[in-house]
């Protein structure tokens, strides 16, 4: 629950089924993910945010300042989260 992990994405375009597989490895398994994509939220792609909700995790997508105060929200409510964020 309190882990740092280095996450291989430079930006949004980076984000795939491949790129989340280190979120659906953590344990105990999360809940939400919250994904913070720089100065401002980006698209995703459907089919990639529809593969993690079939894994059982709900993803946010976020400017990264927003994400940050999400990520941090959700701690505080003890729900099982995790945050990848991109630099803006």
């Amino acid at each position: 629950p309190r882990s740092i992990l280095q996450w291989n994405v430079g930006s949004h375009r980076d984000i795939s089924h491949e790129s989340l597989s280190l979120f659906r490895l953590l344990e105990p398994q999360i809940e939400i993910l919250v994904l913070g994509t720089g100065d401002r939220v980006e698209r995703l792609p459907p089919a990639t945010l529809k593969q993690m909700r079939e894994c059982g995790i709900a993803v946010e997508v976020q400017d990264t300042a927003n994400a940050c105060a999400t990520f941090n929200f959700l701690m505080n409510e003890r729900r099982v989260v995790a945050a990848g964020l991109i630099p803006p």
